[in-house]
């Protein structure tokens, strides 16, 4: 074939029968995963590793497609879609592709494919694809006998070129086609069992199985993984995969080996002695970060009282026998991989409550006994738990080696990342250190997908009481929280003696906190010396009015000996929930706080937009509100001058005692910490509820009116079936319209208890509750169980997980399970030790 130039006038008088004859041709390549250039985006620090800062990748760049094609006005010719389209099918398909270019010569080819129905559809696509490609070829092999081919497009050569390509392509259709006879006769031999013995299972104990098994059915090729654990596209190869490596299907009873299987003997159960020496510890956290400094410096600090507290806890257990656990901690907002924005701030007033509370849950799980390792790096993480073997996203092989992690948002996502598929079995295990909390409606990913809840956090599918929080603000969440230093008689006599009524210290190490507080600093001026904290490092920060005496940052014992003498401990609104003002009042001081009207929230405020929860924040500090209260606490409106004013006279005529609530002790958090660890078990399978012989074993009825009372409770002659806290604790009620269980609860001084749910989402507390129900639908709802007044509808919930106590709707009242609380420990029920 000649080329020759067509431009000017030598081509402008030609026919449209001789442009007919002209081929056009170009090359294109495709990439099958996604684009090959380079993608950027921003993040903030923190935030490297959230879902929406990443992408998607595979081995060796997933693969392309590369097309030459030409056309004319014969048809269209296509080459080199039908070899590279083999070599990225049968590379997903699980099988091994080799060949020289196209322009070699020979054309070899070298192919291994796995049988399946999905992998046969595909080779049968190819060889009708080449047999297309060599009718165009026998096409464009006649244009050699057009007298009338133009001159530019002389056919010299272009019959040899032509054939040399046919006989390529017709032989790859050969080995095509034998690939094709192979894997049809390889597809009628089931490994270790007949079709029949592959039907999918339908067992309520595994209820994704069915619906895995359509997605393994079209997606099967998405990740080489599969391959590498022998599926082939054949049902018999996705049940043994989804009941042996995922664990959504039920074992398969026809899966016997010749030799027995080897059954792994569990180590034997060893005491956990509660220890009083933390020297290892503090040996465990390492160094190298001022993050870990701090914990360090708090951890030796508090180290008698943590003795103190494991004495006294051990009394009251009676010495009881308790099985030690092998914990890992991975503290994942410390690692490099995560950003790690805290350690650098450690020293410039930066935020300590997280570096706070991971100090005592590292502190509480070793003196508990417990056997503990520490990760503050995804390299460490990778040592503790292990490689995944193969390519793609293969699970890790073999038991976890731990009883129970605990980990923060950042970490899980990092764990997602190495442990793969593995994560849906062992997730029961996590335990999530969550400051602000995730509500249900976040957690569950296809439902906050659906409805609007989706954020960069939650969406993980956990029970939501692996979530575990800094105060008691969400029910449907563990309370993990932290301590405050306790005092003894003659430090609390010392206070008192030395209290200086008109002294005030402000909370807010950074100077940004101070802009726009002139005003009601003024009024606080005119009856108290005003002291600061504020970070600076040569020159005094100008947000700061003159007349505050301002300390710089203060080590954590020069600001106890501060508050020690103030009167007054004042917030500006921010920062939320933070750990100081329960250390002010448990040095003696008042703790004055800013109303916040309309709530905070994300929907109006940029702190908690992309938070997991709908909470609304009422002031500052809602815990010091709710749980402390007057005298210690006062919330009142800053906007108002005159009620600020009040507020600072009450406040230098109140005298008050340093006052710690038990929960925040460290013989609360030990007890806490201990009542979880040996009864909140997320592994096991719950028996479905009411069972099918409810009414023999219940003749009486689940629920019973309590004396003097209109809630209701477990009956006292009913089978109490296995549940933690025990059923004994269970206050039913129903919310006002609009209102959700958390409130329902707090009307009558009880506490929201999700574990309870499943125990009254059924129509025999509907019935004992006297609520008119026409129509009992079972749906995905948060909201559910709840009722309709109007409509006489009522709704029972179909997806555990949806549980909530912080759903509420203008349009429902909801059924709320509710539960008493230990004096001083609100996350444990009367009967939960």
């Amino acid at each position: 074939m000649k080329s020759v130039e067509c431009s000017g006038v030598k081509c402008r008088h030609w026919t449209l029968e001789q442009w007919r004859r002209v081929l056009w041709s170009d090359q294109s390549r495709f990439s099958v995963w996604k684009s090959d250039g380079r993608v950027w985006v921003w993040w903030l620090p923190g935030e490297r590793y959230l879902s929406d800062c990443i992408v998607p990748s595979v081995k060796f760049g997933g693969g392309g497609i590369m097309v030459w094609a030409c056309f004319s006005g014969v048809g269209i010719f296509v080459v080199g879609i039908g070899f590279f389209s083999l070599c990225f099918l049968m590379t997903s398909l699980g099988g091994q592709f080799s060949a020289k270019r196209l322009t070699d010569s020979p054309f070899t080819v070298r192919t291994e494919v796995l049988g399946g129905v999905e992998s046969r559809g595909v080779l049968r696509k190819i060889s009708d694809m080449l047999e297309v490609i060599m009718k165009r070829m026998d096409s464009l092999s006649k244009l050699e006998h057009d007298l009338n081919f133009p001159a530019c497009c002389e056919t010299a050569g272009l019959v040899e070129r032509i054939q040399a390509i046919a006989q390529n392509v017709s032989n790859m259709a050969v080995r095509v086609e034998q690939i094709f006879q192979n894997s049809m006769a390889a597809s009628r031999v089931v490994r270790e069992g007949t079709s029949g013995q592959c039907d999918v299972p339908r067992d309520p104990h595994f209820p994704d199985c069915p619906g895995k098994v359509d997605w393994m059915r079209s997606r099967w090729t998405s990740d080489p993984c599969y391959a590498f654990y022998g599926v082939d596209g054949s049902d018999c190869s996705f049940l043994i995969y989804l009941s042996e490596v995922e664990w959504f299907c039920p074992p398969l009873a026809w899966r016997n080996h010749s030799s027995p299987p080897v059954l792994q003997k569990n180590p034997p159960k060893r005491q956990a002695a509660f220890r009083t020496d933390l020297s290892a510890l503090l040996d465990q956290v390492g160094t190298g970060k001022e993050s870990l400094s701090f914990m360090k410096r708090r951890i030796r600090r508090l180290a008698s009282q943590w003795a103190t507290a494991a004495h006294r806890l051990d009394i009251k257990l009676r010495r009881s026998w308790r099985e030690q656990k092998k914990i890992l901690v991975h503290v994942g907002f410390l690692t490099e991989e995560s950003g790690d924005v805290f350690s650098p701030k450690v020293l410039k007033g930066g935020p300590l409550g997280e570096m706070v509370q991971w100090a005592d849950i590292l502190t509480a799980l070793y003196v508990l006994g417990h056997n503990l390792k520490i990760s503050i790096s995804v390299k460490e993480l990778q040592g503790f738990l292990g490689v995944p073997p193969g390519r793609g996203s293969c699970p890790l092989t073999g038991p976890l080696p731990f009883d129970l992690i605990y980990t923060d948002y950042h970490g899980l996502q990092q764990m997602k990342q190495h442990m793969g598929l593995s994560l849906k079995k062992h997730k029961c295990h996590i335990r999530v250190i969550d400051t602000f909390g995730t509500e249900p409606a976040y957690n569950h990913e296809e439902y906050a997908t659906l409805h609007g809840y989706r954020t960069n956090w939650g969406y993980w599918n956990l029970n939501s009481r692996q979530y575990m929080t800094m105060f008691p603000h969400t029910p449907d969440n563990s309370f993990m929280g932290f301590v405050s230093e306790e005092l003894n008689e003659t430090e609390k006599r010392n206070i008192q003696e030395n209290k200086v009524k008109n002294m005030a210290v402000v909370y807010g190490k950074e100077a940004s906190m101070w802009k726009g507080k002139e005003k009601f600093l003024q009024i606080l001026h005119r009856y108290m010396e005003v002291h600061g904290t504020v970070y600076y490092e040569t020159q005094r920060p100008p947000e700061v009015p003159a007349f505050v005496k301002n300390h710089g940052l203060l080590p954590q014992q020069e600001l106890q000996q501060l508050l020690r003498k103030a009167k007054l401990f004042i917030g500006f609104g921010f920062p939320y929930e933070g750990p100081a003002p329960l250390e002010a009042i448990a040095n003696g001081c008042i703790y004055l706080q800013p109303k916040f009207h309309p709530p905070h929230s994300s929907l109006n405020h940029e702190f908690f937009r992309g938070k997991p929860t709908s909470r609304e924040v009422s002031s500052q500090h809602p815990y010091a509100e709710q749980y402390i209260g007057q005298p210690h606490v006062m919330t009142v409106d800053y906007n108002n001058s005159e009620e600020f004013e009040t507020a600072v006279r009450e406040i230098m005529r109140t005298k008050v005692e340093p006052y710690l609530p038990y929960e925040y002790t460290c013989e609360g958090m030990l007890e806490r910490v201990h009542a979880y660890i040996q009864h909140q078990d997320f592994c096991s399978i719950e028996a479905p509820f009411p069972p099918a012989n409810a009414s023999r074993v219940w003749p009486g009825g689940l629920f019973t009116l309590l004396p003097n009372s209109t809630l209701l409770g477990w009956a006292a002659n009913s089978t109490v079936p296995p549940c933690w806290p025990p059923l004994s604790a269970l206050r039913l009620t129903v919310s006002k319209e609009g209102q959700s269980c958390v409130e329902a609860c707090q009307t009558s001084g009880l506490v929201c208890e999700p574990a309870f749910f499943r125990f009254i989402n059924n129509k025999e507390a509907l019935i004992k509750l006297e609520i008119q129900c026409e129509v009992v639908e079972l749906e995905v709802n948060h909201i559910f169980p709840a009722f309709s007044v109007a409509r006489h509808e009522c709704g029972l919930q179909k997806e555990s997980l949806l549980f909530s106590c912080a759903g509420f709707s203008a349009k429902y009242r909801r059924i709320c399970p509710c539960r008493d609380f230990r004096k001083g420990q609100v996350a444990l029920c009367r009967d939960c030790l």
